[in-house]
């Protein structure tokens, strides 16, 4: 699932678990790490300078067409995690990221999710030539950010 090297710098996310996460009886609810998935990657894209509001704005969309996460320890209420992401290279149109959901140096749960760019005007369509900022942007985003985190 997740085989990017350890030693490569990831986007960092920090979350806290809070009450709106989880279930009854404060363990986070397995729908609540798709949102913070997508959190981590519009929040890593927009350290860009490319965020995802002008990619939107451009007529430009990013759906997940394949997602799988592994669970290796329940979070609970109140627990901070760091959402450590590394963006792949391209896989022809797909583009894919991994990401390891940290609670101090602890993996609690790996995701892979792949996503495809689609340009939404004038007609849906897959774009196997994406525009030259999303590729300068997607550049950065697979070197990692300037300063490990």
């Amino acid at each position: 699932m997740v085989n990017e090297s350890v030693t490569r710098a990831s986007w960092c996310l920090t979350k806290r678990v809070l009450p709106q996460h989880t279930d009854h009886g404060g363990v986070m609810w397995h729908g609540a790490y798709v949102g913070w998935l997508e959190e981590a990657r519009v929040e890593a894209l927009s350290q860009t300078g490319y965020p995802y509001e002008k990619m939107a704005a451009g007529g430009l969309e990013m759906p997940v067409v394949q997602l799988q996460i592994r669970y290796r320890e329940a979070l609970m209420l109140g627990d901070e995690v760091a959402l450590k992401s590394v963006c792949g290279a391209p896989r022809g149109v797909r583009w894919p990221w991994s990401t390891r959901f940290m609670k101090g140096d602890v993996c609690v749960a790996e995701a892979s999710v792949e996503l495809v760019l689609l340009s939404v005007r004038p007609a849906r369509r897959v774009l196997r030539r994406p525009p030259e900022a999303v590729l300068e942007a997607f550049r950065t985003l697979a070197e990692g950010p300037k300063q490990p985190r």
